[in-house]
């Protein structure tokens, strides 16, 4: 079971990515690209995902996984029970996510200095 303090220190730990809140909801950024935003009570994470994977995420653990709001459908956008993941897996979410809105010299850097993954 995860909760926002397991994967709130990679909002300004991983490279050019800070924390903002937005009319209250906590939203991990890029430049001005949100990768990661949660909800205001804190139970949902949303997250940057391919658009072209994401049916398959939802159809694979519904109760873990929802599609993105009708106005939020043209992003590459879903939705997680941050209940029904693992601290393990949503630190690796938000750091795909990330991987999604940096450069990839940037994130293979990443790579090269976490071999076994955000852990």
């Amino acid at each position: 079971m995860a909760v926002i303090e397991d994967v709130r220190p990679l909002g300004s730990e991983l490279e050019r990515s800070y924390e903002v809140y937005v009319r209250g909801r906590l939203k991990f950024r890029v430049k001005q690209i949100v990768y990661v935003a949660f909800s205001l009570d804190e139970t949902v994470m949303e997250f940057a995902f391919p658009k072209e994977e994401r049916a398959a995420l939802v159809e694979s653990e519904p109760h873990k996984f929802q599609m993105p709001s009708t106005s939020d459908l043209r992003f590459h956008w879903v939705r997680a029970d941050l209940e029904a993941l693992e601290p393990t897996e949503a630190r690796e979410f938000v750091v795909d996510a990330w991987r999604m809105v940096v450069p990839k010299k940037v994130s293979r850097a990443y790579d090269l200095t976490h071999p076994n993954g955000p852990g």
